[in-house]
């Protein structure tokens, strides 16, 4: 029997899939997190959970909007558009109508601020296709529609976290780790975020200008001394490469080991401000000529 369809459950459907899909991509970009190194600023649990809040209540909005202004209209179409060509319902013209209602007000805006071609093209099939998903989600008439995507939307969201946690566990997912420098690294200048460096040269030797020293008792947000003068330094390779210390010895310079971090492209050394649990770090760079 020929259900009438609901437009009300199209649209529920339609902004569930849509929070579903921002959710996904949250899962995506933490497991990726998860695979660079650590950021020099320690991450505010407290205030991201509040943002998460408000930005949850955000997408809600937009896919609500998007929803109405695009997928509703699109699906509409759709159905009109087969009826006049045979009277069967093609599921292929919902993102041909999703493509057709977002080319105006993407290709306005790009004209507007002279985006050049590609970006726009990608922008247009990545709007497309999530919109699109929505739409075929909410194309099917029976009541049952919502709990269905409801369940199978988490689903999905839960089952990429998981096998993503489980990928970094195996190590089938390339989780961070720090690169083995060794000695023929150290050699060459490494400087932080305020021109501060360390001279490393092949014999042992170091130069200090300007180098942050950081007791275990500062306060991350306080402001650090500055040491310079000359000494001696040692790499020592640990039990692994979490475990790879650099030993900085300078008269007058209070540093213990420093730790190895970054990448193999860009590597770095650092201490811990206030100690390993407050998160934040000072850290040298390597200087791109390595010199």
């Amino acid at each position: 029997m020929y259900q009438k369809r609901s437009y009300g459950r199209m649209l529920l459907v339609s902004v569930l899939v849509g929070c579903l899909e921002v959710a996904l991509a949250i899962v995506v970009v933490l497991l990726y997190v998860r695979t660079q190194p650590p950021p020099d600023t320690p991450v505010d649990h407290a205030a991201l959970v509040a943002g998460m809040l408000s930005f949850g209540v955000i997408v809600g909005v937009i896919a609500f909007l998007l929803s109405l202004v695009f997928v509703l209209p699109a699906v509409a179409l759709a159905d009109l558009l087969a009826r006049r060509i045979g009277g069967r319902e093609a599921w292929w013209l919902v993102p041909l109508m999703v493509a057709a209602l977002v080319a105006p007000p993407i290709l306005a805006f790009a004209a507007y601020n002279r985006v050049e071609v590609r970006p726009v093209l990608a922008f247009w099939a990545v709007a497309t296709a999530a919109l699109s998903v929505g739409g075929l989600a909410a194309r099917p008439r029976h009541p049952g529609l919502v709990r269905q995507v409801a369940l199978w939307g988490t689903a999905v969201v839960a089952g990429t976290g998981l096998l993503g946690a489980l990928g970094l566990t195996l190590g089938l997912l390339p989780a961070y780790e720090p690169p083995a420098i060794g000695p023929a690294t150290m050699a060459g200048t490494w400087a932080d975020h305020t021109s501060g460096t360390l001279v490393f040269t092949s014999d042992g030797r170091v130069t200090a200008s300007g180098v942050g020293e950081h007791a275990p008792d500062d306060h991350p947000s306080g402001p650090s001394r500055r040491c310079s003068g000359s000494g001696t330094w040692s790499y020592e390779p640990g039990r692994d490469v979490w475990t790879q210390e650099v030993r900085v010895r300078v008269p007058g310079c209070s540093w213990s080991a420093w730790s190895v971090g970054g990448t193999d492209q860009e590597p770095r050394i650092y201490r811990h401000v206030g100690g390993p649990d407050s998160g934040k770090l000072y850290q040298l760079r390597k200087a791109a000529d390595g010199s």
